[in-house]
This record gives C-alpha cells, sequence and structure tokens, in this order.
C-alpha cells in the first residue's frame, strides 16, 4: 500500500447514459463529442488528440475495471469525482453510480465526492460556447435543497466501505463556496447549514465530516467559463466550517498562458502563501495543463505549453516535497484531472505522451 494518497478529479461527462446530457452532446456519447472534433488553431497547437483506450462509456463497469486498474498500478489510488445538482435533482452520476461502483475491483481504490456547484452554462455545448452568459441550470441551492442534496450524498455514498475519510471522517469537497454562501442568503446561514451538515453525519451514524473547499485566490480568473461571479476568494471563509483545502486547476491563481517550467515557481509561492492564510490544512495540487480549446470552435486564448510528463514530474515531486514536510497531516496530493480531455489536463494515456503521465506518477510515489 502507498504512503502517499494520490487523488485523481474526475469529470464524469464521458458518457450518453444520462439523457440530459443530449441536450448538449447530442451525439450520445457526452463530452466526447468535443474531444472527438477538436483541432489544431495555430501552428504548433497539440490538437487533435487520441485517447489510447478509445471513446470509451465510463458509465460501464467493465471500462472502469480496466481504469482502476491502470490507476493503482501506476499510484492513483483515490479518484475525486465531480458531483452536481442540477433542477433538485443530481447530474452526470452514471459515471460514478453504474461504472466505478459497479466495478468488481472498486475496493482497490477509494473515492470521495466534490460538489461542482457552479451555474451549469451553454458552455458544454460547442455549438454555442460562445454564449458564456445562459445560465441553463444554477448551481446555487437554498436551506431546504442544499439539506435534500446533502441528506441523500450522506444516505447514498458517505457509509460505503471504499469512501475516503480523513480521520474515520467522510470527506465532501465544495468549489464554488461564493455560490453557496449565496445561494444560502449569507454567511450566517451558511454556517448554520455546514453545522447541520456535520451533525447530520453524526446522526446518521458516522464519527462526523470533513468539509473541504476549493481555495481561490485574488488572481483568480474565468478562463475556465464557469469561473465567473468569484469577487470574493473562497480563502476568507476559512471560518464556515471547513477542515481542509486544495485546488482544483493552476489557472485559479496563476497566469497559464506560458511555459509549464515557468508556471511551477508561481506554484511554490502560492503553497507558501496559502500557509501563511490559512487557519486549516492545504492540500498540495498539481494541474497536468491547461486548454480549454476542444470546448469551442474559435480559438479561446491562454494556452499552457510545454506540459511533459518530464515538467509534470517536477511538480509532482514538489508536491510530495510538501507532504514529507508537514507530517503531522493527511499524505493527500490532489491532482486535475484523471479524464479533462477538453481541458487539456488529463492523466489518461493518449497518442502523444502515451502513459507518460501515469509513469510520472509511479515513479515520484511508488518507485522511491
Amino acid at each position: 500500500m502507498s504512503k502517499y494518497d494520490v487523488a485523481a478529479y474526475i469529470w464524469p461527462a464521458y458518457t450518453g447514459d444520462e439523457k440530459r446530457t443530449r441536450i448538449f452532446w447530442p451525439e450520445g456519447m457526452g463530452e466526447w463529442q468535443s474531444v472527438r472534433s477538436a483541432q489544431a488553431k495555430f501552428p504548433g497547437h497539440q490538437w487533435p488528440r487520441k485517447p489510447l483506450w478509445g471513446y470509451v462509456n465510463e458509465a460501464d463497469p467493465f471500462v472502469m475495471e480496466m481504469e482502476i486498474e491502470a490507476a493503482v498500478s501506476h499510484g492513483v489510488n483515490v479518484f475525486i469525482y465531480d458531483w452536481y445538482w442540477y433542477d433538485r435533482r443530481p447530474f452526470l452520476e452514471n459515471c460514478l453510480n453504474d461504472g466505478f461502483l459497479k466495478a468488481r475491483n472498486n475496493q482497490k481504490m477509494r473515492f470521495y465526492l466534490m460538489w461542482a456547484n457552479h451555474d451549469a452554462l451553454m458552455l458544454w455545448d460547442k455549438r454555442n460556447s460562445h454564449d458564456g452568459d445562459t445560465v441553463v441550470w444554477g448551481g446555487g441551492v437554498d436551506e431546504t435543497e442544499f439539506r435534500r442534496a446533502m441528506s441523500r450524498v450522506i444516505e447514498k455514498y458517505f457509509h460505503l466501505p471504499n469512501y475516503y475519510t480523513i480521520d474515520g471522517k467522510p470527506v465532501f469537497m465544495i468549489y464554488d463556496v461564493p455560490k453557496l454562501v449565496k445561494g444560502l442568503g449569507g454567511v450566517e446561514n451558511t454556517r448554520k447549514a455546514i453545522a447541520w451538515f456535520k451533525e447530520e453525519c453524526i446522526r446518521q451514524g458516522l464519527p462526523g465530516l470533513h468539509l473541504q473547499f476549493t481555495v481561490w485566490s485574488d488572481k483568480a480568473s474565468n478562463i475556465s467559463g464557469v469561473d465567473g461571479g468569484k469577487d470574493t476568494p473562497a480563502e476568507r471563509f476559512c471560518d464556515l466550517g471547513f477542515d481542509s483545502t486544495s485546488h482544483y486547476q493552476f489557472v485559479h491563481f496563476t497566469n497559464v498562458d506560458r511555459n509549464y517550467e515557468e508556471v511551477i515557481p508561481d506554484v511554490k509561492k502560492e503553497w507558501e502563501r496559502l500557509e501563511t492564510k490559512l487557519t486549516i490544512p492545504y492540500f498540495p495540487h498539481v494541474s497536468v495543463g491547461w486548454d480549454n480549446n476542444p470546448r469551442f470552435i474559435n480559438f479561446k486564448p491562454r494556452v499552457m505549453k510545454n506540459c511533459t510528463p518530464e515538467n509534470i514530474e517536477k511538480a509532482l515531486r514538489m508536491a510530495k516535497e510538501y507532504v514529507d514536510s508537514h507530517p503531522n497531516q493527511p499524505p493527500l496530493v490532489t491532482i486535475n484531472s484523471w479524464n479533462e480531455w477538453t481541458e487539456t489536463s488529463y492523466l489518461q494515456p493518449d497518442d502523444l505522451y502515451g502513459y507518460g503521465y501515469l509513469e510520472a506518477i509511479k515513479r515520484v510515489f511508488t518507485e522511491e
């Protein structure tokens, strides 16, 4: 068993099994539709790329059995599933419920949820991706809806034996804290809602809840297309009842329109900055890259370049050093991501680097 918990985010949109995905991807294969149509938009642009495993349905348990084996054999032992709640019901749960949880080998790997509570915009529909303002479903919820959604999470997932825990408590991450606060009607209401969430976990027979949030900085930008309206960095909400934090993407705190080697020093500085600002543990994060042009017809500026496995390995080693220098907190590293193909930040093997990214993780976190 590895001494490190290497946790990769999963974007659960590579399936057409849920009918509501046809709104965005009518061909019935989820966002593989956008990946398959991606083309180079400037000289040297490294698209199109093809997945070595093919355009697989990740809500198929046989597919996920293969992916789990590939992950754990290379040192990725935790999946963080992006989880959605839109229009008073879950969205994109098929990959978790029908794929991962029905895979015969899923006990080899742990998982936890990150509530991606941002608005759903027309961004996911490539034909209309120029329309960055039209909201399909809002991500904010009031107190009644918060309790409905979190009660379901507790009952359906938190008791599972391979749900990831810290100090025995299930870990749950929230992506957009400002959106949460706005939906619940302010800071005090949010504090009360989180207190209820933790108390409800105990009432349901759990030791408690370890609540994380996705940290933002004053330099956060909206180049992802879904991250607008965050004029307040999430790090200012530490005292709401959160227990730890990590990043989701480098784009949330630094300029990515340059070579990967130039980004790494800024990442280290951000980790050091957070240590002085936060009153809760920070878990180091590594992003594999950034280029969301596969989601757009026209060129989308700001592309991270030279994201080679060798350069990613440098960031991974820096994350390992951070973990080793913080022995009093769990040895958790978060990675973006397992399969964010349309943001060009994935570990899955492709026709450009093969298994290079996974081999880098294996060298850093298992072979030493």
